[in-house]
């Protein structure tokens, strides 16, 4: 799959690129334009208010990039979940400082939400049932399409839980995917451990760098660590599958 092609982007946009059978970066971040989108708006605010140290005219600029994000989308009449999600994120950090009146709340609910992701993913670890698996089984089996078929509530219909849960039976399965998890734990630690002290110590500059770079290019980068691990997860499964020659009879 190469850049160009929107549609095999789109298909494996995110998560959704480490079940790929080849793996794109422009695709899996959302392309130059999912990466502006996602860039912008965190930019904005960071150099606007290096430049004028006004809190009121970075949350303008960083939002006003945010809503023409969406608006260009509408315009267009293309997909507009992913900038619909930036002007969300964007929205809670605007709210946070404008309350506050400090700048780097701009970036305290991102903090929070790393936080969080972080604890859950070192639980599933724990546990053994680490959290990379249950995506992408989720995803492989296609679980939300098959919860929402007509009759998936009936007694005799196959579980759509079935699949979901199955991999914990193979212990190779289990190991590979508690790597991948590994990867995500690592990204949200480094999050953490570099954007926390510089945001205790207010520096704006340094805060909203590390924001930029520890966002999408080590994102992009888990994704393909992910996807290198899980790629081939279930060969063995495809290579033992019975096979029929086109005369033989079922």
């Amino acid at each position: 799959m190469t850049a160009g092609q929107d549609g095999g982007a789109g298909a494996n946009r995110g998560v959704r690129a480490v079940t790929a059978e080849s793996f794109s970066f422009s695709g899996a971040v959302g392309g130059v334009r999912g990466v502006v989108e996602a860039v912008a708006p965190g930019l904005l605010f960071v150099v606007v208010f290096v430049v004028s140290s006004n809190l009121g005219w970075s949350l303008v600029a960083s939002v006003g990039g945010a809503l023409v994000a969406v608006a260009a989308r509408l315009v267009q009449r293309t997909p507009v979940t992913q900038a619909l999600g930036g002007l969300l994120g964007i929205g809670v950090g605007v709210f946070w400082a404008w309350r506050s009146g400090e700048a780097q709340d701009f970036y305290a609910w991102g903090l929070w939400t790393n936080a969080i992701y972080l604890v859950v993913i070192l639980a599933s670890i724990v546990v053994r049932w680490p959290m990379v698996g249950l995506v992408v089984e989720a995803l492989r089996t296609g679980f939300a399409e098959q919860a929402r078929r007509p009759g998936a509530g009936d007694e005799d219909a196959p579980s759509p839980f079935a699949g979901l849960v199955a991999w914990r039976r193979d212990p190779a399965l289990v190991r590979r995917y508690t790597v991948a998890t590994w990867f995500w734990a690592g990204l949200f630690a480094v999050r953490l451990l570099v954007k926390v002290p510089l945001y205790f110590s207010g520096d704006i500059g340094w805060l909203g760098t590390a924001h930029l770079v520890l966002g999408v290019p080590l994102w992009g980068l888990v994704l393909w660590l992910t996807w290198a691990v899980v790629r081939g997860a279930h060969d063995g499964e495809r290579s033992e599958a019975p096979t029929t020659t086109p005369g033989s009879t079922a």
